[in-house]
């Protein structure tokens, strides 16, 4: 596994990587079902933050020594050394919030309608994530 990275000199705040983050984990994967009639409503595992003229993603770093899985109470979150990431076990999770608490990215976020968390998960495995698929100005690599 590997990690996402943002160019902020191409990035123009389009936001089409948390669309598409959103139909990735969408049920129906269909793009206007997803984002206009698939309830509850989806959030994206990532957001983009926007200062003056500088755009950029943020998401979950899969830190090698994460504060969160260290902090998790429950071991909902687990890092993987093998496949170098942060791995997520829903049904584990108690919602408690102390992982979002001590993220330093500010990257993992609160589900308050399932009581879980959320954060990115390079898309389960794909080769490459979505949001770096269909970047129109190649401003995230993988």
């Amino acid at each position: 596994m590997g990690r996402v990275y943002v160019n902020e000199d191409v990035c123009i705040g389009c936001r089409l990587c948390e669309v598409y983050c959103k139909l990735e984990h969408s049920a129906t994967r269909d793009l206007v079902k997803a984002m206009k009639r698939e309830s509850p409503a989806l959030l994206p595992r990532l957001r983009v933050e926007e200062k003056g003229e500088i755009s950029f993603s943020t998401r979950c770093q899969h830190c090698e020594d994460s504060p969160c899985a260290r902090a998790c109470i429950t071991g909902a979150l687990t890092y993987n050394r093998e496949k170098g990431m942060v791995e997520f076990d829903e049904e584990r999770c108690v919602g408690c919030w102390t992982c979002v608490l001590v993220c330093p990215y500010a990257a993992v976020n609160r589900d308050t309608l399932n009581g879980k968390t959320l954060r990115c998960d390079l898309c389960g495995g794909e080769e490459i994530p979505a949001c770096v698929r269909n970047c129109p100005n190649e401003a995230l690599s993988y």
